[in-house]
């Protein structure tokens, strides 16, 4: 239960979609703001740490810490839901940007390639982008629905191969720059009309001074999606959890800060600016490629290697953008918003297909709604980034005050006043990012309605989902976990698929009283021990004879506390529930089925610990097969005792 993974396979999922932009952000913002597009791209990079550490504080309070569970700890449901709406329609156009983009780049390649090989072919870019993204998007939707280990493999290999891609073009066009001498990027702000918006139209809004900086950083803001999927992610990351979050996020900084914003500066720097925006907008990076310093053939080469690297990353930005869309709906439908169909389980994988079902469905209709288009779907795009991280933010800044536990992880920059710690950093993080939000409701049009409609609408349909659900559930808040059960006659199957040479079973019943489980996640050794969790079902007379098992109320009760907690720790576990006419002769097999070195139960509430280790000790000794000693402990608050047998 559960497949942990690095940090580096983290930081590689969420790269996927954050350096991803490297490739379309930069034509994206000249083409709205001009050429001083570079410098606003930086700012941005360098306050994407600051949203980091908003989102590392809020993982540090809930392991589910996206948007919606903070948002709903402090401010409510409906406002949870109005944010997990804006963040879906995020996610929904994140593929869709990534991969149409990837195939802007495919067909730009292909069709300077055509002459060389005397094909008089060229294709149509836009076209060939929706019919590659589709593609590309079918793909990844395979992948998640085999699960997050499979997809976040793919992830790492397309980062380290982005890295090589990174390093090479930051030393060619060094030397191009060196060689031929540069000029940097102006700062001079020249707005589109499409980069105005209505505030073209709103007299005293002059796009000058601090306002004009405003609307020009609101148009780069893109930069930074994909930030919303650390905390998707994080559930997945390994023990120690905070830690290695915090080495992800280092990972991401360094890595977007130097791709993203020195391609941006470049680009504007070696490109002619007679073709920077009207042959290379929709493919810069290609651009860059064919304007360094060098040979025409060592150049198209470069452009082939770029290209190949950018479609990778690219179309691994649509998987980023499917983890992180089901980790959202996922935490919806555990609440009980989601009608309970769609918390189905894959047979085979175990996923919640039909949740990456739907999501991948919505991005492919948006791909054939956008008919290719980048630019459209960028402006789209800013709505749910922004305002995604805005709700965030104001949540974690407002459990500050209500929730005053300590946290593994703060926001830098708090004052405390007559014992109260008020968070200035947070606070100015919020302001700037409501300000940005609010300006860019003026100066995208086409983000503000369509993202306005699209969060409406979803937000609707999670009010009258969860409506369906409390009346089906009578009146349920909140559901249990979702497993899948196999069956087998011999305890004996799961001693052949656990291979660590020591074992520890942990024995659970009540999800009230789970401190043993708790310490033993805290404190065993996952590269040498397998942990497995064990509850038993009691049954008497016929009611053992060939019994279906199917898990009832209360054992998805207590196996969803367990996988709270296994998530918690970042360790993974096996859990077993056997169906037996005895509890302790029940966990005695159990024990010697699986090979245990170590046995632990909890404090019961029936019988004394004395009772207890008298008990086991009877049974052992009555089944032991096995001469090699078992510790068996019992463990509640204040309470440890251990036995060999």
């Amino acid at each position: 239960m559960l497949s942990f993974i690095s940090f580096w396979r983290a930081a590689a999922i969420v790269l996927c979609d954050l350096a991803s932009t490297a490739y379309y952000i930069g034509g994206i913002v000249e083409q709205a703001v001009g050429p001083s597009a570079p410098w606003f791209i930086l700012g941005v990079m360098l306050f994407s740490y600051a949203i980091r550490y908003v989102y590392m504080e809020s993982c540090s309070m809930f392991v589910r810490g996206g948007v919606y569970k903070v948002v709903k700890e402090a401010m409510g449901g409906k406002l949870a839901k109005l944010s997990a709406s804006a963040l879906m329609f995020d996610y929904i156009l994140t593929g869709p940007i990534s991969t149409v983009s990837a195939g802007q780049y495919l067909a730009g390649l292909l069709n300077t390639i055509f002459p060389y090989l005397r094909i008089d072919w060229h294709l149509d870019p836009h076209a060939f982008a929706v019919v590659f993204a589709i593609a590309a998007t079918t793909y990844f939707w395979r992948e998640n629905v085999k699960g997050i280990h499979e997809s976040s493999d793919k992830a790492l290999k397309i980062m380290q191969l982005t890295a090589v891609m990174g390093v090479i073009m930051i030393v060619w066009c060094g030397y191009t720059l060196w060689a031929r001498g540069f000029t940097w990027p102006p700062l001079t702000l020249r707005f589109s009309t499409e980069g105005l918006g209505w505030a073209a139209n709103v007299s005293w809004l002059k796009p000058v001074g601090a306002i004009g900086i405003l609307m020009a950083f609101g148009h780069s803001l893109l930069a930074m999606s994909g930030e919303e999927s650390l905390a998707q992610v994080y559930r997945e990351i390994e023990a120690p959890k905070i830690r290695n979050l915090a080495r992800a996020g280092i990972v991401i900084f360094i890595f977007s800060l130097l791709l993203t914003s020195l391609v941006s500066f470049f680009a504007v720097m070696i490109i002619p600016d007679s073709v920077r925006i009207s042959q290379y907008g929709n493919n810069l990076l290609a651009g860059l490629a064919m304007s360094v310093v060098g040979p025409n053939w060592i150049r198209l080469l470069l452009q082939v290697f770029v290209v190949g690297v950018g479609v990778l990353i690219l179309s691994g930005a649509a998987n980023t953008s499917i983890v992180g869309a089901n980790g959202v709906l996922n935490r919806l439908a555990e609440d009980g918003i989601l009608v309970d169909w769609f918390r189905g389980l894959h047979k085979k994988f175990g996923t919640t297909h039909r949740l990456i079902n739907m999501v991948v469905g919505l991005q492919i209709l948006t791909i054939l709604a956008c008919r290719g288009d980048v630019y459209l779907l960028g402006e789209a795009y800013a709505f749910g980034v922004v305002w995604s991280f805005v709700f965030n933010t104001m949540a974690v800044m407002r459990l500050r005050f209500i929730k005053r536990e300590a946290r593994e992880f703060m926001v830098p920059g708090n004052i405390r006043i007559n014992g109260v710690e008020w968070p200035l950093g947070l606070g100015a993080i919020f302001v700037l990012l409501f300000a940005t939000a609010s300006m860019n409701l003026l100066t995208k049009k086409v983000a503000t309605v369509s993202g306005a409609a699209f969060t409406l609408v979803f937000f609707l349909i999670f009010v009258f989902s969860e409506r369906w659900n409390e009346k089906v559930h009578s009146g349920l808040k909140a559901l249990h976990a979702k497993f899948n059960l196999r069956q087998a006659h011999d305890l004996k199957i799961v001693s052949d698929e656990i291979e660590k040479p020591n074992r520890t079973l942990v024995a659970v019943r009540d999800p009230g009283n789970l401190h043993h489980l708790k310490r033993v996640l805290e404190t065993f050794d996952e590269g040498t021990t397998d942990l497995v969790v064990f509850t038993s079902r009691i049954r008497t007379g016929l009611g053992l004879v060939d019994e279906v098992v199917n898990m009832d109320n209360e054992e998805q009760k207590l196996f969803t506390r367990v996988l709270d907690l296994a998530e918690k720790a970042g360790k993974t576990i096996t859990p077993m529930l056997v169906v037996s006419n005895e509890p302790f002769y029940a966990i005695t097999q159990a024990a010697q089925a699986v090979k245990a070195t170590e046995v632990v139960f909890g404090v019961s509430a029936k019988i004394s610990t004395d009772a207890q280790l008298e008990r086991l000790a009877m049974t052992w000794g009555s089944l032991q097969t096995d001469k090699k000693p078992v510790r068996f402990r019992i463990l509640g608050p204040g309470v440890e005792h251990a036995v060999d047998l």
